[in-house]
């Protein structure tokens, strides 16, 4: 497909979206709108399941994509510790499939990743060069993801690490606070967990941006969330100011919630290097919120 414009031709980039019906793939689907270059197809998993690399195969060959954008995952993060398996299927060997398969067809693979790759326990934001140290069955299937798209000498891929995403769209702690704002007087929310919310509609133009400038010496890792660094009971504080929800708010520690997986004490990313590389505006978190929060 290609359009003339001022006696030049632009050619639209074909690209495939996996995992079309997350909250990830919903927003790509509402940002895509905004750029008119783009022939973007978003492809749920009884479209694409990536876990079958002969399906892989069959819908790349039909789609003959430009880039892939996958945004297919398993998120579960305490289910993935008994689940081992089907998480590491997913994160890890699927992903390796999508990346060969991209290779073969001189495809650029946009893979979405996570805070969890690293153990949390950093004073500082993490940069990319920082050494992952999953602590979780999560964190380690998809740490083992990125690596697989590493070793496979592909020669154009991004892996965009994100934390905290929320949107108006599926589950998220965003819909979950304003829930239970409703339901309840009083609660309690983690005040010693920090990093940085990430509205999904943000990622998804940065991934859209992403995807057109990707070239083989921009690849590489990524970071990516919304400016600036809060705890969850800071979050929840501001969700229920900026939708004007009267509740008490409890300050309390990680250890009166447990969980099956362990959760990292920081998750805040740094984000210079992909704000600096593809020209990203960066929102400040708060600013994101109250966007999001108009579109419900």
């Amino acid at each position: 497909m290609s359009v003339t414009a001022s006696n030049m031709e632009v050619t639209s980039k074909k690209i495939v979206v996996t995992g079309a019906l997350g909250q990830l793939g919903m927003a790509l689907q509402e940002q895509s709108k905004h750029h008119a270059d783009f022939e973007c197809i978003f492809l749920a998993r009884k479209d694409l399941d990536i876990s079958s690399r002969d399906n892989i195969s069959l819908v790349l060959n039909k789609h003959q994509p430009d880039v892939v954008i996958n945004t297919a995952a398993y998120t579960a993060v305490d289910a993935a510790e008994d689940d081992k398996k089907q998480a590491f299927l997913v994160n890890e060997t699927a992903v390796g499939y999508l990346a060969e398969e991209c290779k073969k067809r001189d495809c650029a693979l946009i893979h979405v990743s996570t805070d969890y790759v690293f153990d949390g326990n950093k004073s500082t934001a993490y940069v990319e060069s920082d050494k992952p140290n999953p602590q979780t069955v999560y964190g380690a299937s998809k740490l083992g993801g990125e690596l697989l798209i590493e070793s496979s000498k592909i020669s154009k891929y991004a892996i965009i690490r994100t934390s905290w995403v929320y949107s108006v769209y599926r589950h998220n702690f965003v819909k979950t606070m304003l829930r239970l704002g409703k339901e309840r007087d009083s609660l309690s929310v983690v005040n010693d967990q920090l990093g940085c919310p990430t509205w999904a509609n943000d990622l998804a133009d940065t991934i859209l941006t992403v995807a057109r400038e990707l070239k083989e010496d921009s690849s590489g890792v990524y970071h990516y969330s919304n400016k600036g660094s809060i705890t969850w009971y800071d979050f929840a504080k501001a969700i229920f100011e900026n939708a004007q929800i009267d509740v008490l708010i409890t300050p309390v520690t990680s250890d009166l919630f447990p969980t099956k997986a362990k959760r990292p004490k920081n998750s805040v990313l740094d984000t210079h290097k992909i704000k600096k590389q593809f020209q990203v505006d960066i929102p400040e978190w708060e600013y994101s919120l109250q966007k999001m929060l108009k579109g419900l």
